[in-house]
């Protein structure tokens, strides 16, 4: 692992006392959150929203929430026993051949993962190129593209309005020409172009980043727009024909599932994609307690030596972890919750679903009801902050992982100097395996669910590897609480149903 940052350097510390010197002990929560508010809320959130209306908010809401105390208690046993999460999932019973069947199948994940990275650097790509077209057929296709948006976003006005039905004939006539127009052209090489700059420059971030830089970026740049979001929903409730009603949120919270015929696409699979990997996903879920390493928190507990001041600095520090994370989950819910609300207030409302090379420009549609001319230059800033946040925290994350799995494969000789050496390694070769999934694919939005799918199956897996490490592996001193153990197991009962639920989408359709 990279080096921590000077400040986060510590041999053994007594935990903070108090809210605000708790405050200044947080930050792996906001890394996660970097990586959260990304794809899985930009893309698929906001995708489900648009297929399926307001009728699956319920399921958003339990997939960010839920997952906490799983996550905690993955953290835990990291601080407990100063093992990695993939040291930890290795000694779980079951089969084993090299590694133990967990982290196989999380050597399968990851793949995913790189695909999924794919997706989204094919997103950020698509954003550069609608800001800064590089091409002048980037540039016609750009304004034949944005004629199609406004034609739509007016459609929906006027028959909201219920008014000037002429008008609306007219414009569904200019959105045919459009298109056809758009059918004869060959997709502008822009996207991969920008595709192929990202990946060089965050290669090299990664490889010089250190956690520092790592925490500082992903914070900053998911709080702005994050804001931006929430305001952008609550600016659209002045405008009645926007506004998300009380009888929307009712249905949406009604626990049911969308009406047969109604909405677009498949909003059952997308969902639980967006499940997978909204709130803190299976991949989050492995890389939490790595940050806490990385940030000190085992470090300052100190050795285990069984003493009563071990158990003291490990129950303050573990209450730090527990700050971090419930804080966090605020962050990402609120930004999560008003992805898809805008999502279904707007782009379900008039029939665009975000997908395929044109993801980004429709996602931008949904802030045109309240920014009009600046919706698309506003999303566009804010798409890269919250996209690009995501593949470079992701990417720094999963290469710790796959530094510390190349040791159980008996790649690496495991030591503390091999996992840095190959993290680094790692971190650099990562972007460029993306881009050429993206060239190759080209589909981004596709490319994000398949990934959210693989993740649904991997949650309950590691919902069962937190029951084992809390009732086989838990120190008799930190254990936690009745009501952290209702949760665990409730977590592992919804992640059964939504692995289930996935596997059945998946092969039995």
């Amino acid at each position: 692992m990279h080096e921590p940052a000077d400040q986060d350097r510590c041999d053994v510390e007594a935990p903070p006392r108090g809210f605000l010197a708790t405050l200044r002990k947080l930050g792996p929560g906001m890394i996660i959150a970097g990586s959260i508010v990304g794809s899985g809320e930009l893309v698929l959130t906001t995708k489900a929203g648009a297929e399926a209306g307001f009728w699956l908010l319920w399921l958003i809401v339990i997939g960010c929430v839920i997952k906490v105390s799983t996550q905690i208690e993955f953290a835990r046993h990291t601080i407990a026993w100063g093992r990695t999460p993939l040291k930890a999932l290795n000694d779980v019973p079951g089969p084993k051949l090299k590694v133990n069947w967990l982290v196989g199948y999380w050597t399968f994940m990851t793949a995913m993962i790189v695909f999924q990275q794919g997706g989204i650097l094919g997103g950020v790509g698509q954003t550069l190129a609608m800001t800064w077209p590089l091409t002048a057929a980037g540039s016609e296709y750009n304004r034949l593209q944005d004629h199609v948006t406004q034609d739509r976003i007016e459609i929906r006005l006027l028959e909201s309005r219920g008014q000037e039905s002429a008008r609306v004939a007219e414009l569904q006539q200019d959105i045919g020409d459009l298109s056809q127009q758009l059918a004869g052209r060959p997709e502008p090489n822009d996207p991969y172009i920008w595709a192929a700059i990202l990946a060089v420059v965050t290669s090299l971030l990664l490889y010089l980043g250190r956690y520092r830089v790592i925490q500082f970026v992903s914070t900053a740049l998911v709080a702005v727009f994050t804001l931006v979001t929430v305001l952008t929903l609550v600016a659209l409730q002045m405008k009645e024909q926007w506004a998300v009603t009380g009888q929307e949120l009712a249905a949406g919270l009604s626990f049911h599932l969308p009406p047969a015929g109604s909405g677009s696409g498949n909003p059952i699979r997308t969902a639980l994609g967006a499940f997978g990997i909204i709130g803190i996903g299976a991949s989050e879920l492995m890389i939490y307690p790595y940050w806490c390493l990385e940030k000190g928190y085992a470090r300052c507990t100190g050795p285990r030596d069984g003493t009563a001041a071990w158990v003291e600095r490990a129950r303050g520090w573990i209450r730090v972890l527990h700050v971090d994370a419930w804080s966090s989950m605020v962050v990402y819910t609120l930004a999560t919750l008003a992805f898809y609300l805008l999502g279904a207030a707007v782009l379900g409302r008039i029939g665009l679903n975000p997908d395929g090379p044109d993801m980004v420009r429709t996602l931008a549609a949904m802030y045109i009801p309240v920014f009009g001319p600046l919706a698309q230059p506003l999303f566009l800033c804010g798409a890269f902050a919250v996209l690009y946040s995501t593949l470079f925290v992701a990417a720094a994350g999963n290469s710790r992982m796959v530094a510390d799995g190349l040791g159980l494969y008996g790649f690496t000789d495991d030591s503390e100097a091999a996992r840095a050496l190959w993290t680094r390694r790692v971190s650099a070769v990562w972007p460029f395996i993306a881009l050429v999934l993206y060239v190759f694919v080209r589909a981004p939005a596709m490319m994000i669910v398949v990934c959210g799918i693989a993740q649904s199956v991997m949650l309950p897996l590691l919902g069962g590897a937190s029951l084992y490490f809390r009732y086989r592996q838990s120190d008799p001193n930190l254990r936690p609480g009745r009501l952290s153990d209702i949760m665990l197991w409730v977590a592992f009962a919804a992640f059964l149903v939504v692995g289930a639920w996935s596997v059945f989408t998946v092969f039995g359709s």
